[in-house]
């Protein structure tokens, strides 16, 4: 069955716009390049979706026609993050992004992938990458090799996953310690009293 596609349309069916299928994707990235479509490639965890991986998506698409995102599957994500995440499953973040406009192909990357396949196999426009992630000049260099262009966006917004995940594990931590001290007092009270 040949995969949909609707470029200028609102649709947000994941069935649409997820492309797991390496053959798939090639033979519809050269008809995109055929029509003289500009295509950006990013990717990233994009766990616990915030306005920044939102904000970050759009800038990447004003870059040009077609945003493809590739997203870490989640032992890819567990290996680069450690253990305890992510804290959305892959399935889920491969949805969430499907309700982004600026978000037109979604491609997950696996684990076990060769180094930079996404990138050589779309040979995208435009590469974009974050700056908060550590990117040495001898790696954008590398990147160059398989697109015309490597362009460094800043964070969009003052959160990140990271951040997030922290402060929800303190405050859990932090309410824990209230109820075992809670606890730990009354059971002191009833030991005196006796």
């Amino acid at each position: 069955m040949e995969k949909k596609f609707n470029l200028n349309g609102n649709d947000v069916s994941f069935k649409n716009r997820f492309i797991y299928d390496i053959k798939t994707l090639i033979v519809l990235i050269n008809s995109l390049k055929g029509v003289g479509k500009k295509i950006v490639l990013t990717s990233g965890s994009f766990d616990l979706l915030h306005i920044g991986h939102a904000q970050y998506l759009e800038k990447a698409k004003e870059k040009g026609d077609v945003l493809v995102v590739g997203i870490d599957d989640d032992e890819k994500v567990r290996n680069r993050k450690g253990k305890g995440r992510p804290v959305v499953p892959e399935d889920e973040r491969f949805k969430m992004l499907a309700h982004l406009r600026s978000v037109d192909i979604i491609v997950p990357k696996k684990v076990n992938s060769q180094k930079f396949f996404l990138l050589k196999t779309i040979k995208p426009d435009i590469l974009i990458i974050s700056e908060s992630t550590n990117h040495p000049k001898e790696k954008i260099d590398e990147m160059k090799k398989y697109c015309s262009e490597v362009i460094m966006l800043p964070p969009q917004s003052t959160t990140s996953t990271s951040a997030k995940v922290r402060l929800l594990f303190t405050q859990g931590a932090q309410k824990f310690a209230e109820k075992i001290k809670k606890a730990a007092d009354e059971l002191l009270e009833d030991l005196t009293k006796k």
